[in-house]
C-alpha cells in the first residue's frame, strides 16, 4: 500500500484509516507507526564511477602503447583489467546514448550527433521516452546520481531556457548536473555552463579557470557532500569529459611538458605505438600495421613530405593534444585520491573509456579556427602566424588528421568511419573489492551497449521493464561480467551493426563486413569489404571476392538490424538530415526584444536569427558624453560580431575566427538615439553591413564572412561581452566592457535567407539524394 492509499479517504473517521487496522490506536503511545519505504540499495552496494572521454584514440593512453604520460590510468590498468576488443559507436552522442541505456543508439533515438532534428525516429537527437537511462535506474535503487561535464543528448533547439527540458540530465535521472549541454566548449572560457536546470551566471572567468579542473572539482565536492550526509548511500557518478574534443585547449605548463615531443611526426609515433602495443600484448606479435591511410578524402601525407614550417605547426597541435590527455589522467588521480580519503575507493566500480576513435575533423592541415574550418576555410600559413596561441583561449584548434591516424594505431581511419579506427576504444575496468585479477588483458568482443547490463549485473539489479508506465525497449547489450573473472569466458555479444553518415558495418563473431561510403555515390553490396578479424584484426586483407557467400550472409544481417534499429534513412552525402527541421521550429526564427539584464541567449536560438540570412539589429539608448562599451555582442574568440561605442564613435566589430575587422559609424552625440545595424546576405557566404544613427546611414562595408556551421558559439548578449571575449585586445584593456550609458532596448529582426542558404535548397537536395535510394 502506498502513502496515499491510507490518507485519501474522508475526514469523518470511518474510512480515513482504511488499511491501517492494528497500527493506529486511540492514543499516540498505543499506535504503531507506519512510514513509506524509500528506495534502499542493499547493504554494501558498490559505488559506480563511469569516466568517458571525448575523441581519445585507441592508443592514446600509456597502458595502450602511448608515449603520453598517463600514470594514474596506467596504475588503474595495473590493478584492474584492460579490454583489447572494446567498441563504441563512431560518434559521440550515439555512444553516450548507448552507454547510458544499453540500447543501440538509433533505437534510443540518437543516430548521429545531437545537432539536428530531421523527423525520423532514429534521429530524434535525444533519448527516447521508451528507454531508461542508467541514472534513472540507479536512482530508483536508492543511489545518489550525479553527472559532470558534457551531456550532448538534448537536441539543440531544446537547449534554451524555454526548453522543453525533458531531455536535460536532471529530467533523465541525475540528481545533480554541472557542465555543458552542447558537444564542446572553450575550455578556458566555456560559452554556457549549466547547473542542474539553470544557466550559471558568469561575466568573466578567473585567469586560471579550466573546464576539466572545474568539473572534477565539482565531482569531488558533490561526492564528499553526499557521503557526509548519508555514508550508507552509494553513488552513480558519470564524469563525462569535454576533452579531448576540439578546441584543443590545455594549460600552458602542461603543454610545455611536451615541447618537441612530436617533431619526428605521425609516422614515427605510429610505428613506435604499434611496437609498444605488441610488447604489451594488446595486439598479437606480428599483427600487421595497415599502410598509412590512403583512401580518397581520408588520406594522410608522409610526414617527411611536409614543409618544415608545416611540421612545426602540426607538431604544436599534437603537443597540446597530449597535454589534454595528461590533464584527464591528472584529474582522474585527484578523484581517486578523494575516494581513498573517504574510504570509498575499494568498493567503487570504475569504468574508463572514450566515446569514439580519434577525430579527423582537422582534415589535412589542421586549424586554429575550428568553426570556419568546418565550412572549408583552410589556411595553414595563417594558422602558423598564431602558433604561439595554440592551446590558449584565443584560438579554437584541431590537429590534422595525420595525428588522428596515429592516435588510432593500429587501426584504420577515424571517428565517423565504421572501420575499426572509428569505434575501437580503450576500456579500463577496476573494482578492488570485486576480486578482479590485477593487470590482466581481456580479449573478448565487448560493445558499448554491454556497459549498463554489466553494471546492473555487478550491483545485483534487474533491468526495468517500464518507465513512467510506458513499456521499455529491451536492452541490446549483454553483461560481460563473466569476463571480469575468467579470461576464457565466451562473449555473449556475437552480432553488432555499425552505421554513421552512410558508412556501414556488421560483425558476427570474428567476421566483419564494412563500407567506406563515398558521398553522393550509390549504396549497394558492391561497397562491402570482408575481414577475418581473428587472423586480421587491423583490416588489411579484404576477403570479399573470396567469400561472397559470407558477404551476402552478413549484408542480410546488417539490413535486418538496420530496419529493427531505426537506422534508415541513410545519409547519402547531401546533409539533408542536418537541414530539415520541424515546422514548429519556426518560432525560433521570430524577432526578439532584449533588455539589459537579460541573460545571454542560448547559442542555437541566437543563431536562428542570423544564420545565412539578412537581419537588422535596432538599438535604443540614452547616450551621454563619455559613455562607452558594448551595446550587443554575439560570439566569442572562435568567431562572432558586435556593436560598441568607444571613444565617442560607433563601431562594428567582426571576428571571422582568425582575423579581427572593424569599421566606424562615426561619432554618436549625447541624447536619446536609435542605432540600426542593417546586415544584408546577398549570397556567396558574405554579409554587407550598414550602420545608421537616427535613420542616417553613416557607413557601409561588405565582404564580411558570415557564419555557416555552429558559430557564433556563444549567444547574444546585450550591454556587455561576457565569458569568452569577442575581441581579445578590448578584453585585455577593458574586460567585458559593459556599456556605461543607459541602454534601453535591443531588437533583432530576422530578414530574408540568402539566395544560396541551405534552407532554400531542400527540394534540390531531396532530388539529388533520391538518385541514391
Amino acid at each position: 500500500m502506498d502513502a496515499t492509499e491510507g490518507n485519501a479517504a474522508g475526514r469523518d473517521g470511518t474510512e480515513a484509516y482504511a488499511g491501517f487496522e492494528g497500527r493506529v490506536g486511540r492514543t499516540f503511545a498505543g499506535s504503531e507507526s507506519w512510514w513509506p519505504q524509500p528506495p534502499t540499495p542493499p547493504p554494501g552496494a558498490p559505488n559506480v564511477l563511469v569516466v568517458l572521454c571525448d575523441d581519445v584514440g585507441f592508443s592514446d593512453l600509456g597502458c595502450y602503447g602511448s608515449e603520453i604520460a598517463t600514470p594514474n590510468l596506467d596504475r588503474l590498468a595495473d590493478e584492474g583489467l584492460r579490454y583489447t576488443d572494446f567498441h563504441v559507436t563512431p560518434m559521440c552522442s550515439p555512444t553516450r546514448a548507448a552507454l547510458l541505456t544499453g540500447v543501440n543508439s538509433h533505437l534510443a533515438g540518437v543516430g548521429h550527433v545531437a545537432h539536428s532534428d530531421p523527423g525520423f525516429p532514429g534521429y530524434e537527437m535525444e533519448l527516447a521516452p521508451n528507454v531508461a537511462s542508467a541514472a534513472e535506474i540507479y536512482r530508483d535503487h536508492g543511489y545518489a546520481t550525479m553527472m559532470f561535464g558534457k551531456w550532448h543528448l538534448t537536441k539543440d533547439s531544446h537547449c534554451t531556457a524555454a526548453g522543453p527540458k525533458d531531455s536535460w540530465p536532471c529530467q533523465r535521472g541525475f540528481d545533480t548536473f554541472y557542465g555543458i549541454l552542447d558537444g564542446f566548449t572553450n575550455l578556458h572560457h566555456p560559452h554556457r555552463l549549466v547547473h542542474d536546470n539553470h544557466v550559471v551566471a558568469v561575466d568573466r572567468y578567473p585567469d586560471d579557470y579550466f573546464f576539466t579542473d572545474d568539473i572534477v572539482d565539482r565531482a569531488i565536492t558533490t561526492i564528499r557532500e553526499v557521503k557526509a550526509s548519508n555514508p550508507a548511500k552509494p553513488f552513480f557518478c558519470y564524469l563525462s569529459h569535454g576533452a579531448v574534443h576540439a578546441p584543443l585547449h590545455a594549460k600552458a605548463e602542461d603543454i610545455e611538458r611536451y615541447r618537441g615531443a612530436y617533431d619526428e611526426g605521425w609516422d614515427a609515433v605510429r610505428d613506435r605505438r604499434h611496437e609498444r602495443l605488441q610488447e604489451l600484448g594488446i595486439v598479437a606479435e606480428g599483427t600487421a600495421l595497415p599502410p598509412r591511410n590512403h583512401e580518397p578524402d581520408h588520406d594522410v601525407a608522409p610526414w617527411d613530405d611536409l614543409e618544415p614550417r608545416q611540421k612545426e605547426l602540426f607538431a604544436r597541435y599534437m603537443e597540446v593534444y597530449a597535454a589534454m590527455v595528461s590533464e584527464i589522467d591528472e584529474t582522474f588521480g585527484r578523484v581517486r585520491s578523494a575516494l581513498e580519503e573517504l574510504g570509498e575507493w575499494e568498493n567503487t566500480i570504475v569504468l574508463f573509456t572514450s566515446d569514439n576513435g580519434a577525430s579527423r575533423e582537422g582534415e589535412v592541415n589542421g586549424t586554429t579556427s575550428y568553426y570556419t574550418h568546418l565550412i572549408g576555410t583552410d589556411d595553414w600559413e595563417a594558422d602558423l602566424e598564431r602558433i604561439d596561441l595554440i592551446g590558449g583561449p584565443r584560438t579554437i584548434p584541431h590537429y590534422p588528421r595525420g595525428w588522428a591516424m596515429a592516435c588510432n594505431t593500429p587501426f584504420r581511419l577515424y571517428k565517423i568511419n565504421t572501420h575499426a579506427g572509428g569505434h575501437s576504444a580503450p576500456l579500463l575496468v577496476s573494482w578492488p573489492a570485486g576480486g578482479l585479477a590485477a593487470g590482466e588483458l581481456r580479449r573478448q568482443f565487448v560493445h558499448v551497449t554491454d556497459v549498463l547490463p554489466t553494471l546492473l549485473d555487478l550491483c545485483g539489479f534487474e533491468a526495468p521493464t517500464e518507465r513512467g508506465g510506458r513499456p521499455l525497449r529491451e536492452m541490446a547489450g549483454e553483461s560481460f561480467s563473466p569476463t571480469l573473472h575468467d579470461p576464457e569466458a565466451a562473449t555473449a555479444h556475437r552480432d553488432q551493426y555499425f552505421e554513421m553518415w552512410g558508412h556501414r558495418g556488421f560483425r558476427r563473431d570474428d567476421w566483419e563486413i564494412v563500407t567506406l561510403h563515398q558521398k553522393m555515390t550509390p549504396f549497394g553490396d558492391h561497397e562491402w569489404e570482408l575481414y577475418d578479424l581473428a587472423a586480421d584484426p587491423t583490416e588489411t586483407r579484404d576477403l570479399a571476392a573470396e567469400h561472397p557467400e559470407k558477404v551476402a550472409e552478413l549484408a542480410a544481417a546488417w539490413e535486418a538490424a538496420a530496419w529493427a534499429n531505426q537506422v534508415y534513412p541513410l545519409e547519402e552525402g547531401t546533409y539533408l538530415k542536418h537541414i530539415l527541421r520541424p515546422p514548429w521550429d519556426e518560432v525560433w526564427r521570430r524577432p526578439v526584444d532584449l533588455v539589459p539584464g537579460t541573460p545571454t541567449m542560448e547559442r542555437w536560438r541566437s543563431l536562428q536569427l542570423i544564420w545565412v540570412r539578412s537581419f537588422v539589429v535596432a538599438i535604443d539608448l540614452d547616450h551621454v558624453e563619455g559613455a562607452s562599451g558594448y551595446l550587443v555582442t554575439h560570439g566569442d574568440q572562435g568567431g562572432g560580431y558586435g556593436v560598441s561605442i568607444d571613444d565617442g564613435e560607433l563601431w562594428w566589430i567582426h571576428n571571422d575566427g582568425r582575423r579581427m575587422r572593424r569599421f566606424s559609424g562615426g561619432p554618436v552625440a549625447a541624447g536619446t538615439r536609435r542605432i540600426e545595424v542593417d546586415v544584408a546576405a546577398p549570397g556567396g557566404n558574405v554579409w554587407e553591413v550598414a550602420l545608421r544613427v537616427d535613420g542616417e546611414e553613416r557607413a557601409r562595408e561588405g565582404g564580411f564572412p558570415l557564419f555557416i556551421s555552429m558559430a557564433p558559439f556563444e549567444g547574444i548578449t546585450v550591454g556587455t561581452d561576457c565569458r569568452s571575449p569577442l575581441d581579445w585586445d578590448t578584453y585585455v584593456a577593458k574586460g567585458p566592457f559593459p556599456y556605461s550609458g543607459a541602454l534601453r532596448h535591443v531588437r533583432y529582426e530576422p530578414g530574408d535567407d540568402a539566395p544560396d542558404a541551405p534552407v532554400n535548397m531542400i527540394e534540390i537536395l531531396r532530388e539529388i539524394g533520391a538518385k541514391f535510394e
